[in-house]
C-alpha cells in the first residue's frame, strides 16, 4: 500500500491540513477490515477506484465528506483501490460547507447530495482526470467555491481553543481556557459543537487517545502505566477503558493485530 500527503494551496491553508492519496495494488478478493479511529479531524474521501462497505454490506458513496469519528466502526475493502482525500483542521467543516459540524459527527454525506449546482459536475470531472496533481486542483477549486459561497470565515475562538487542546495533547484545563476566552461554559460548548462537532471535553479525550495511540505504535514506552501517566489518566485501568472506547479493543489486543495506520483517515487495516 502506498500513502502520500500533498500540501494544500495557499488559499486553503487555514482550512486544509493536507490532501492525501492511498493506493493498493493487492488484487485479493478477501475482504480487509478497516477501522476508522477517532483523530479529531473531519475530511473527505473520494474512491477513484474500488469500493468499500460497512458491516451490513452497504456501499459507501464514491465521494463523501465525514465528520468527527467517535464510535468505533467496521468498514471493509476488497481488491485493488485508489483513494484521494482531504484532512481538514478540526474547526474547518462549518466554514467550508456552511452546516454545523455536529450534523456529521459519526456520519458522512455524499458530496452529490450537497445542494450545490456544480457538485455533480465536480465528481464527473474528477473521475475523468487521471493525474493526481490535476485531481487535487479540481478538489481545491471545489472547496474554494464552497468557501466563497458561504462567505463563512474561520471562527477564531474555536480555532484557538482547538489548537491549544491539541498542543497540550488533551491535558489542559478547559475552565482556564474558557476563562481566557471570556466565555460562559455553555457558549464555549455551543461554539465548539457547531464548528468542531463535539464538546471541548470529548475533543480533549480524543487528543489524549491519539497521544497514547502514537506511543503504542512507536513503542515509545516501557510499561503501559507510562502511557497512562503521560496521558493524564487517573490510572492504568482508566487508560485501558478509554482506549477500548475509541479503538474497540484493549491496548494489548491493538498491538497484536497486523495493521497499517494512516493519520489522515486514522484507519487500521487488517
Amino acid at each position: 500500500m502506498k500513502f502520500e500527503r500533498i500540501p494544500p494551496c495557499e488559499p486553503l491553508r487555514e482550512y486544509v491540513q493536507y490532501f492525501w492519496t492511498l493506493v493498493s495494488d493487492d488484487a485479493s478478493l478477501a475482504p480487509r477490515a478497516l477501522g476508522p479511529l477517532a483523530d479529531g479531524c473531519p475530511g473527505i474521501v473520494i474512491q477513484l477506484s474500488g469500493t468499500f462497505y460497512d458491516d451490513v454490506s452497504t456501499m459507501l458513496p464514491q465521494a463523501f465528506v465525514y465528520g468527527q469519528t467517535i464510535k468505533r466502526t467496521s468498514l471493509y475493502v476488497t481488491g485493488k483501490f485508489k483513494w484521494v482525500g482531504v484532512c481538514f483542521y478540526p474547526h474547518a467543516l462549518k466554514s467550508v460547507f456552511g452546516f454545523n459540524a455536529s450534523e456529521l459527527t459519526d456520519g458522512c454525506l455524499d458530496l452529490n447530495e450537497l445542494k450545490i449546482n456544480a457538485t455533480t459536475a465536480f465528481t464527473e470531472h474528477l473521475f475523468e482526470v487521471k493525474e493526481i496533481g490535476n485531481q487535487i486542483d479540481i478538489i481545491s477549486e471545489f472547496l474554494l467555491a464552497h468557501i466563497s459561497r458561504y462567505k463563512s470565515q474561520i471562527e477564531p475562538i474555536t480555532r484557538y481553543a482547538s489548537k491549544e487542546i491539541i498542543k497540550a495533547n488533551g491535558s489542559i484545563s478547559l475552565k482556564e481556557l474558557q476563562r481566557q476566552l471570556n466565555l460562559s461554559e455553555r457558549t464555549f460548548e455551543r461554539k465548539f459543537e457547531q464548528h468542531v462537532g463535539i464538546s471541548p471535553k470529548l475533543f480533549s479525550r480524543v487528543c489524549r487517545f491519539q497521544r497514547s495511540l502514537y506511543q503504542l505504535k512507536n513503542n515509545n514506552y516501557s510499561l503501559l502505566s507510562d502511557i497512562a501517566f503521560d496521558g493524564g489518566y487517573t490510572d492504568q485501568s482508566h487508560f485501558i477503558r478509554t482506549f477500548k472506547e475509541f479503538a474497540g479493543c484493549s491496548p494489548y489486543e491493538f498491538q497484536k493485530q497486523p495493521y497499517q495506520a494512516f493519520s489522515d483517515f486514522s484507519v487500521m487495516i487488517k
